[in-house]
């Protein structure tokens, strides 16, 4: 049975206006006067409902989550379909086992808050949606990504896509990093520490750089105040690491000074680069970090 968004707002007792914006928010466009909504859209709008009226949260916050899974929803719906399901007949075999996925989506899902609230206290933060805190951001961008991307069809081109970005991934996370985000011929990741930072940005540079199957890549970090709110970061260093891709030769780690001020002397080789206008931050003096070589990096 369907129904029209006003019967499912009338039966969910919340304004018309609002369940409307909350569908939009979800990623959807408005039906107008279409049968358009199901029994589970009813219940979910209930669910919201009741979390208002108990007072657990506001609308606007609730608007927020709202946009938040609508996104993340959205590209992992993406995902999983371009991934699993390349025919009509895969695309049967993973309706089949959506079951499992919804389980490991709910897991995952629990594993990562228990993750960002341990973020939260580490931190010491007071506002949750909002937190500012000290971070190191790095900027990972692949060299010559737009000509080559160009001349592969679109296969190539997701395979590689694919390739540097799960491999980037990697490495933030082994060694502690977390990505914020992936933007095709880009990642983006912050670390607690500009050390850690470094290490992340060193290891891009010489997995990525190595590989003859992929463009070579440069890397900028900076390190500072942050606001991290609705799972993005914002913020100078933000900007700043991004800028420094730029600058830095194929295969460099390219970082900011307070990056290198927070790092240990005897670890890394810091060459200060001439002085150079940065939109945005003025006159930057760009320093090359590399490792001395008889530190043991594993």
């Amino acid at each position: 049975m369907t129904f029209t968004s006003r019967e499912v707002s009338d039966a969910a007792g919340i304004p018309l206006a609002d369940a409307r914006r909350l569908w939009r928010a979800l990623g959807f466009p408005d039906a107008g006067d279409d049968a358009a909504f199901t029994d589970e859209d009813m219940r979910a709008l209930s669910l919201v409902v009741r979390l208002l009226t108990d007072d657990v949260v506001d609308l606007d916050t609730v608007l927020r989550l709202t946009r938040a899974f609508g996104r993340t929803m959205s590209r992992l719906a993406d995902w999983q379909v371009s991934t699993l399901a390349r025919s009509r007949d895969e695309q049967a075999a993973a309706m089949q086992s959506g079951a499992a996925f919804e389980q490991l989506l709910v897991y995952a899902w629990r594993r990562h808050v228990d993750a960002a609230l341990a973020r939260l206290d580490s931190h010491g933060a007071v506002d949750a949606e909002q937190l500012a805190a000290g971070q190191t951001v790095g900027f990972a961008d692949l060299v010559g990504f737009t000509s080559l991307s160009n001349g592969l069809d679109d296969g190539a081109l997701a395979t590689l896509v694919e390739d540097f970005e799960s491999r980037c991934g990697d490495l933030v996370t082994a060694r502690g990093g977390r990505v914020v985000k992936t933007l095709g011929d880009s990642v983006l990741f912050v670390a607690d520490d500009a050390t850690v930072g470094t290490e992340i940005a060193l290891a891009v540079v010489e997995t990525i750089g190595s590989d003859l199957d992929l463009p070579d890549v440069r890397v900028g970090i900076a390190t500072g105040p942050v606001v991290m709110r609705l799972g993005d970061v914002y913020g100078a260093p933000v900007n700043l690491a991004a800028r420094l891709t730029t600058v830095a030769r194929r295969n460099r780690v390219i970082a900011d000074r307070a990056t290198v001020a927070d790092l240990p002397d005897d670890a890394y080789e810091a060459r200060v680069l001439p002085a150079r206008p940065m939109r945005g931050f003025g006159e930057v003096e760009p320093i090359t970090l590399r490792r001395h070589w008889s530190v043991d990096h594993g």
